[in-house]
């Protein structure tokens, strides 16, 4: 009996180390948490929104009624050969999407490669072409955001898109090979690489995720 109850009184202690680790995120933030980076960004229009940091490369998400916002886990500093391996579960409602995300400087570009999304299916633009990569189909948009925010301020910027045409929740992007196709369409990234995350994203919604995210090594 005593053996038991020591077990038992480990697995209460593990499970509260846990939830100590564990930290809950509603104002626009970005740190570091259990070797992670993280953001955490709303406009602060309308409705509400959460990510709560788990252990490792986890997170999860909660949003409602929300304008827009965007949070998710992964690098301080991207990098265009970086594999990223992402699992979980996602629900985009009307208008949300699971995406690898991020920014460069010089020139300015945010880019993402949706791999899951709700009723709509971002961007709304006409594709520009489509290539194979991971298993899966993506399609290829350049969008032009005017006067808009970004992470040196309201500014005018680029966005890349690679949109995956059957949705998943888990798996592996290899980004080097949308680095690729978009430079196949005159699309260059910056020179200088700031945050890489595996963002979940809403937008005049509601919904959830759960993901966890971790890096692989590229196949030879």
């Amino acid at each position: 009996m005593k053996i038991l109850h020591k077990a038992i009184c480990m697995i209460a202690c593990l499970l509260c180390l846990k939830e100590i680790n564990a930290q809950t995120i509603t104002q626009n933030k970005t740190g570091i948490h259990s070797g992670f980076y993280y953001s955490f960004w709303s406009d602060g229009t309308s409705g509400i929104a959460s990510i709560t940091l788990k252990p490792n490369g986890r997170y999860s998400t909660q949003w409602k009624n929300i304008g827009n916002f965007t949070a998710g886990k992964g690098w301080a500093t991207g990098k265009e050969n970086r594999v990223i391996r992402f699992s979980g579960k996602f629900n985009g409602g009307d208008n949300g999407y699971l995406a690898l995300y991020g920014w460069t400087k010089d020139s300015l570009i945010e880019y993402y490669v949706v791999e899951n999304y709700g009723n709509w299916v971002p961007p709304g633009a006409t594709s520009l072409g489509s290539f194979t990569s991971d298993n899966g189909t993506y399609n290829i948009y350049k969008t032009e955001r005017v006067n808009q925010p970004s992470i040196i301020g309201n500014t005018t910027f680029y966005q890349y898109w690679s949109v995956r045409t059957t949705k998943r929740t888990s798996g592996t992007i290899t980004f080097a090979n949308h680095v690729a196709a978009w430079k196949s369409k005159g699309m260059y990234l910056g020179k200088t690489w700031d945050y890489q995350i595996m963002e979940t994203e809403g937008y005049k919604s509601t919904g959830y995720s759960d993901i966890t995210v971790s890096e692989g090594t590229l196949k030879k």
